[in-house]
């Protein structure tokens, strides 16, 4: 990834009714899959609607250093030309993962069972967020890593010479390390088994088996176990990438804080792994409708219309719901300002050590609005003033975090006064359209 540049501040100052349709980009969870498991196929996968920013072109950068051949041919259309499980060459240079914790914790276990040696590194965000929840279950394949103080990148990940098949249970929920543990598992003889505690995101479980891998799921009394046998051959696969319910959120939550707005978002993933936040916003009294759902790419989709009515509510989220909403807390708590009453959000820890300490930055930044809020260590409860409540009139630091960034542009469409955001820099990561989407729906954003 490019250094980053000076800061580019942008302000989101009160608007009209934002109308229209939101064409938010590919989901980069799927993109990222997307881009490993063609690497690891024999043959040629072909993707369409793969999300363009910078964390997937980064995995995209990453797999091409593997010695897979990765192409762009069109808009979103690329086709990578895998070297099969096992196959990846020792990169010649360091991978440079710029701000995806995504990105390097899936590439370190696509690698880890290869006898391969690769350095990973990062931006100053990533550099700081802890790898160990990753080496430590590879480590049980026979994988070795050497790291910073903390098991921060920079870090160095040796692949087993000769790996063995892994029972792991996974201590928190995180589709991160659920994913890398089965990356792993390719390479490794017999049957690795994870299991996790409540269930995360499962793309690569859908996306595996649509590559040819043998996999199934069983329920237990210890949680939700993911058997994979190991040492396939990967199918080359079309992969359809549906649209990004967590980039989604954004143009949907603006709508629900602006009087009078009605925004469409179509083809948006509805994985019930991935949909908690639409869930919230429904129980918050939402008027939300999902139209001709269908399947695409092996992930359930539909059109999404976003209505403000007025009258959300607060709700409390349940902890267990976190997993599938864990990067949509930060848009949740802006629009929680705008119900009516306390919006407690609960079990999230995980929100501490994403790109930035997301929980302090969002109650730092709400605050500066004039936010009633409380803070603890693994929960936000935003004090809601109802529509029209929030003063607004701040300058926010989002910290290199790009949700926080987006977050807050929302949140300033609906204040009383303009909210300034000290660097829109970020947002490039996950949604390099942003700005045009937002000010095509009608959204005041500028300098």
């Amino acid at each position: 990834m490019p250094a980053h540049t000076a800061p580019s501040p942008l302000t989101a100052r009160a608007s009209g009714p934002l109308a229209g349709t939101a064409e938010v980009p590919g989901d980069k969870s799927v993109s990222h899959r997307a881009l490993i498991l063609g690497a690891l196929a024999v043959g040629t996968t072909r993707i369409s609607g793969l999300l363009e920013g910078q964390d997937v072109l980064d995995t995209a950068a990453a797999m091409r250093a593997f010695g897979a051949g990765v192409e762009r041919t069109g808009p979103g259309a690329w086709e990578v030309a895998g070297v099969g499980v096992g196959g990846f060459a020792e990169p010649q240079d360091v991978i440079d993962c710029g701000n995806s914790g995504t990105g390097v914790r899936l590439i370190m276990g696509a690698m880890a069972t290869t006898p391969i040696t690769a350095t990973f590194t990062g931006d100053a965000s990533l550099r700081r967020r802890p790898m160990g929840r990753v080496t430590e279950p590879l480590a049980l394949f026979g994988a070795r890593a050497w790291g910073r103080a903390g098991g921060r990148l920079p870090m160095t990940v040796a692949g087993a010479a000769e790996p063995v098949p892994v029972r792991y249970a996974l201590p928190v929920a995180s589709a991160q390390v659920k994913s890398a543990v089965l990356l792993a598992g390719l390479n490794a003889p017999g049957e690795t088994v994870v299991i996790e505690p409540e269930a995360t995101r499962d793309h690569t479980e859908r996306m595996l088996a649509g590559f040819g891998a043998t996999l199934r799921v069983e329920e237990g009394p210890g949680g939700r176990a993911i058997v994979l046998s190991g040492q396939p051959e990967l199918r080359p696969q079309r992969v359809a990438v549906p649209r990004d319910p967590s980039s989604a959120a954004f143009p949907v939550a603006a709508a629900l804080m602006v009087p009078g707005s009605a925004v469409r978002v179509p083809g948006v993933s509805r994985n019930p792994t991935r949909d908690g936040f639409y869930v919230t916003l429904l129980e918050m009294g939402a008027d939300l409708v999902f139209e001709n759902p269908r399947e695409e790419g092996g992930e359930p989709v539909a059109d999404l219309v976003a209505r403000h009515t007025g009258g959300l509510r607060g709700v409390e989220v349940p902890p267990g719901r976190a997993a599938s909403m864990i990067d949509e807390y930060p848009v949740l708590a802006a629009l929680a300002a705008f119900a009516e009453g306390p919006t407690a959000m609960r079990g999230i820890r995980e929100l501490r050590v994403k790109e930035s300490d997301r929980i302090d930055a969002m109650a730092r930044g709400l605050e500066a609005c004039g936010v009633r809020l409380q803070e603890g260590e693994d929960s936000l409860t935003v004090h809601g003033a109802g529509p029209g409540g929030v003063a607004g009139g701040a300058a926010v630091a989002v910290r290199l975090d790009h949700r926080i960034a987006m977050a807050f542009l929302c949140l300033g469409l609906a204040a009383r006064a303009a909210v300034t955001v000290d660097d829109a820099g970020p947002i490039a990561t996950s949604f390099p359209g942003f700005l045009p989407l937002m000010r095509g729906l009608g959204a005041a954003i500028g300098p």
